[in-house]
């Protein structure tokens, strides 16, 4: 496995798989690899034939009282970890390789930015449709794969590689989650073993309102409150938002479902964990599909 540091190694190791014949994946991630990732990794290695994974903690999508200082870093586990997996090269640039003195240029995708987590972190998506971008353009992936559990972002970087004219596939994979049903989140460490045990309302509160669409409730109102019900029986959980959106389009479903539908949640849990955050925010999402969706766990989502 290459440890690559520079756009210019990058460029030359993907021109020697070009030269090779071989079909090429991106796993962009920002490090702290957990079980999650690995599973972007496999569904890579299961579409091309060779993966690069990135490891970038990206400064741009911060806020500037968000967790950018405090987001773990264990870079050296990190590359072991890829190495097992079957990685073939790992791109760790440093921050001005990606963002030379001078940088003004960035990409917004205007309308999928803005509500969700867009709402609460105005300048988050900017930076993650920048960094995309660059990371697209200098590896030339046939292929990039990015986690369900951040939704919005799939759908912000599907537009923007539409856009942009971009010749990638952007693929979507399936939430990892724990035993328990809570998605595997790098920011999960945050949290100390009661608000870790608290964290289940999330999956919970996906499970409950999947459930009354499956026994045939059709209102909108009626499965926010029931999810919000289960989210507000944890004791340290704040809402950020739990919404019903279209998802493709990100905006707001109709009151009465009739067709898939987004349900996505985002939570605060205060941080107890070593060297954290004073709140950690965790999100999660499900597509709940009217009829058919009391056979998903059947299809290993849960």
């Amino acid at each position: 496995m290459k440890t690559l540091n520079t756009v210019g190694a990058l460029r030359t190791f993907r021109a020697e798989e070009q030269r090779a014949g071989r079909r090429v994946a991106l796993v962009p991630t920002m490090g702290a690899l957990h079980a999650g990732h690995l599973s972007l990794v496999e569904e890579a290695r299961r579409r091309a034939d060779t993966v690069i994974v990135s490891i970038f903690v990206n400064p741009t999508q911060f806020g500037p009282k968000e967790d950018l200082a405090a987001y773990p870093c264990d870079l050296e586990g990190d590359l072991a970890r890829c190495r097992r997996a079957g990685v073939a090269a790992v791109f760790v640039p440093s921050p001005t390789e990606m963002y030379p003195d001078g940088a003004e240029t960035f990409v917004e995708v205007e309308r999928l930015q803005r509500p969700l987590c867009g709402r609460s972190r105005p300048h988050h998506f900017r930076g993650v449709a920048t960094v995309v971008a660059k990371l697209l353009i200098a590896a030339q992936p046939h292929i990039a794969v990015f986690g369900e559990k951040d939704y919005q972002q799939l759908q912000v970087v599907r537009r923007m590689a539409r856009d942009l004219l971009l010749d990638v596939e952007i693929v979507g994979a399936p939430i990892a989650r724990e035993d328990d049903g809570l998605a595997r989140s790098s920011r999960n460490v945050y949290l100390g073993p009661a608000l870790r045990h608290e964290a289940q309302v999330l999956a919970r509160a996906l499970d409950a309102a999947e459930a009354m669409v499956a026994m045939g409730e059709r209102s909108g109102a009626t499965l926010l409150e029931r999810a919000r019900k289960e989210i507000g029986a944890a004791p340290h959980a704040e809402i950020d938002y739990v919404e019903l959106r279209d998802p493709e389009t990100l905006e707001p479903a109709p009151d009465n479902l009739a067709s898939p539908t987004l349900l996505a949640l985002a939570v605060f849990f205060p941080g107890t964990g070593t060297g954290s955050p004073a709140r950690v925010r965790l999100i999660d999402n499900r597509v709940i599909e009217p009829g058919i969706a009391s056979h998903r766990r059947a299809r290993g989502d849960r």
